[in-house]
């Protein structure tokens, strides 16, 4: 059996944008052009996948804005807590429809037993997404995101984020955005730190752009 390599420091970091200095000019300029390339990890479970939930099609300012008056009012931000809270909180924190459904859902799954969010993180990519993407609103970015971030997965690449998207046809001077099915074919050159190769990316984009991306 293969042991599962993760991201989990700086250091990791470090050797991830070496490997892809080394083997990709374009990504290498940009390891020379960006200031700091995050971490960014968090702790699995229910709050960091209810996080990257209120961040999809938003602005980091937004996400930032609707993720704290959510622990405010759902405190501490359970499955249990966040479906008692009910409908009137959560227009108050300002979730949109869909994503108060996605939210329930994965709620409900929870508490049901068909999703482990912990238990996700300890086996394979195609396999955890897989699982997460049975509940209806999880697509495959916010099932890459979380496994990115709360499980550290190292060559995982959300193709579907549309700043990776814009960062990729400006660092390789293409004539129109890649697609998801595009980009994806491209990132598997930079495997195996697409994860690292994603967050480089994403920093170049929040740098060059002044906007913070990063989910």
């Amino acid at each position: 059996m293969s042991v599962r390599q993760t991201i989990e420091t700086h250091d990791d970091i470090a050797a991830g944008l070496t490997h892809l200095a080394r083997t990709d000019t374009a990504l290498a300029r940009l390891v020379d052009d960006v200031d700091h390339v995050p971490l960014r990890r968090t702790t699995p479970g229910f709050s960091s996948l209810a996080g990257i939930i209120v961040s999809q099609q938003v602005s980091r300012q937004s996400a930032d804005a609707i993720t704290g008056r959510m622990v405010r009012l759902v405190d501490p931000l359970t499955p249990d807590n966040f479906m008692a809270a009910g409908e009137s909180a959560w227009k108050e924190i300002g979730l949109s429809r869909p994503k108060q459904r996605a939210m329930s859902a994965i709620c409900e799954a929870i508490g049901a037993g068909t999703l482990d969010l912990d238990g996700l993180c300890m086996i394979e990519a195609e396999a955890a997404i897989a699982a997460m993407t049975e509940i209806k609103g999880i697509g495959p970015w916010t099932a890459e995101v979380y496994l990115l971030f709360a499980a550290g997965h190292r060559d995982i690449f959300p193709a579907g984020d549309l700043a990776l998207q814009v960062a990729a046809a400006a660092v390789y001077g293409l004539d129109d955005r890649p697609d998801d099915k595009t980009l994806r074919a491209m990132a598997e050159s930079w495997s195996p730190w697409r994860g690292v190769a994603a967050r480089l990316l994403w920093a170049w984009y929040g740098q060059t752009t002044g906007r913070a991306v990063l989910p």
